[in-house]
């Protein structure tokens, strides 16, 4: 079997990599990376003689088109402004794969998909991903689910990566246009602003309690599909304490919109401004803590009665796990485990589908706790005696 990881020497992917070398069984793992050196470097730092560096351009869809035919999986770690062309370059030659995020056309391609006999899972990261299966885990314990809230707390750093700088921006966007709709309640989808609908969410031990704010994600647009009794599926998270009141900060002073500011004759949207101005910055990469946490609430009915099932992860401190990788292995390491499960044809469907209609919870979450991310599961029922 031939696995292919694209942007697999990136900030999130490396861990990916790394998890594929110690847990999979692939005999051949192509690691490929517009940043050459970076990929070699990572690969000799691996030791595994079934890594092989290549170099990658996502740009050149031509160049995914040639190489993507002879693998069993295509991972897929790279920015999500490139999850489309590697979904489309994966259905036209009949490859598996799978992201860490997702776009709506991309679902567009599931028929397609069916056709060639094949799979392509979009957004098997932490959220979604991890959260994606929380709630599957739930629908196994419930009778019929009816509310849906996620909550996430990315302690991470500002700028860690050119994307993951991108993104944090995106989700402070006021001029978004997913922000239309944010969150799905009684049958209609509903519009919120950034900073808006906070609440205080306990997460795990090395996060503890922090404010969360509705956020566009992709669960909630999900999991209303693939469990049809959901009446209500929303998404509130966080950055670390010191992101948040500079995201606030830039957004209500106009700094993330896209009014047009010319400096030093070059115009440019504000919010590419800023961009580059923040990763310029060597302070937007430094964090005190690095780790992930997720909480996921359930609420249906199990036998007639009202039953709440809650879902807080767990994970290794940033002194064990290496700092920033606190953070990335939780991304990271769900991404491997998609593709080993994808590999072995243990996945539950075909098409194009989202994390909790293609992968089985017993063993996705028992891969996890091999590595130490582990799920703890509180389940309440209530009704008249």
């Amino acid at each position: 079997m031939r696995a292919l990881v694209l942007g697999g020497a990136g900030a999130v992917c490396k861990e990916t990599t790394r998890d594929l070398a110690a847990y999979s069984d692939f005999d051949e793992i192509v690691v490929a990376d517009y940043n050459l050196g970076a990929v070699t470097n990572l690969v000799d730092e691996i030791g595994d003689p079934r890594l092989k560096p290549i170099f990658f351009d996502a740009n050149d869809y031509d160049g995914m088109l040639k190489l993507f035919p002879g693998f069993d999986v295509v991972v897929n770690g790279l920015p999500f402004k490139y999850d489309l062309a590697v979904n489309t370059a994966c259905v036209e030659v009949g490859v598996n794969g799978l992201d860490l995020s997702s776009e709506d056309p991309q679902f567009a391609l599931h028929e397609k998909a069916l056709e060639k006999d094949m799979i392509f899972i979009p957004g098997v990261g932490a959220t979604p991903g991890q959260t994606n299966m929380m709630v599957r885990r739930a629908s196994e314990q419930m009778d019929e689910m009816h509310e849906v809230e996620v909550f996430f707390a990315a302690f991470r750093s500002l700028a860690p990566a050119p994307g993951l700088l991108r993104t944090t921006l995106w989700e402070f966007n006021p001029e978004e246009g997913d922000r239309g709709e944010v969150y799905f309640e009684d049958g209609e989808w509903h519009p919120t602003p950034p900073m808006s609908g906070g609440i205080k969410v306990r997460f795990h031990e090395h996060i503890g309690e922090q404010m969360v704010y509705y956020v566009p994600h992709d669960e909630a647009n999900t999991l209303p599909e693939s469990f049809p009794t959901l009446r209500r599926a929303a998404v509130r998270g966080c950055f670390p304490p010191h992101v948040m009141e500079l995201m606030g900060t830039l957004m209500r002073n106009g700094m993330l919109s896209s009014r047009p500011v010319t400096i030093g004759g070059e115009t440019l949207p504000t919010i590419d401004v800023m961009s580059r101005l923040l990763w310029e910055n060597p302070l937007t990469r430094e964090n005190p803590v690095w780790a992930y946490g997720l909480v996921v609430q359930v609420t249906g009915v199990r036998n007639g009665r009202k039953v709440v099932a809650t879902y807080r992860n767990h994970h290794p401190p940033q002194e064990e796990w290496g700092g920033p990788s606190a953070y990335f292995k939780n991304v990271g390491i769900p991404l491997s485990i998609g593709a080993q499960l994808i590999a072995h044809g243990q996945t539950t469907a075909k098409g194009v589908v989202p994390p909790e209609r293609a992968l089985p919870t017993d063993i996705f979450f028992r891969e996890l706790a091999k590595r130490g991310i582990t799920a703890e599961e509180t389940i309440v029922e209530e009704g008249w005696v």
